[in-house]
């Protein structure tokens, strides 16, 4: 069975750091790409980040030149460095990763529980 499990939110100043980390377990074949998503109150879920296979990022214009998405393939471990944080980057964020199970299986999305991320001013 695939797991997502987060970890890294919590309570920080604006202008502060976090760094989420989401580790995948599981009988995997193949991680195609993997990245953050955010939910604010009474929000549509939006793209942060992602990174695909030979290390391909994109990210959202608002976080751009303040949030970084690397990856960790030996470890299937995806991370955001979240740096000059602001209240409006309040939200769940959720990890997601899109894989193969086997070699002859199709991509598949599968989401983490999510993370709280809370940004006082």
């Amino acid at each position: 069975q695939v797991q997502l499990v987060e970890s890294g939110g919590g309570l920080v100043q604006a202008g502060g750091s976090l760094r989420l980390s989401c580790a995948v377990s599981g009988s995997i074949f193949n991680i195609n790409s993997m990245g953050w998503y955010r939910q604010a109150p009474g929000k549509q879920r939006e793209l942060v980040a992602t990174i695909a296979t030979g290390d391909n990022t994109n990210g959202a214009d608002s976080v751009k030149g303040r949030f970084t998405i690397s990856r960790d393939n030996a470890k299937n471990t995806v991370y955001l460095q979240m740096n000059n944080l602001k209240p409006e980057d309040t939200a769940v964020y959720y990890c997601n990763a899109r894989l193969q199970l086997s070699h002859f299986s199709s991509i598949t999305r599968y989401w983490g529980q999510g993370t709280q991320v809370t940004v006082s001013s």
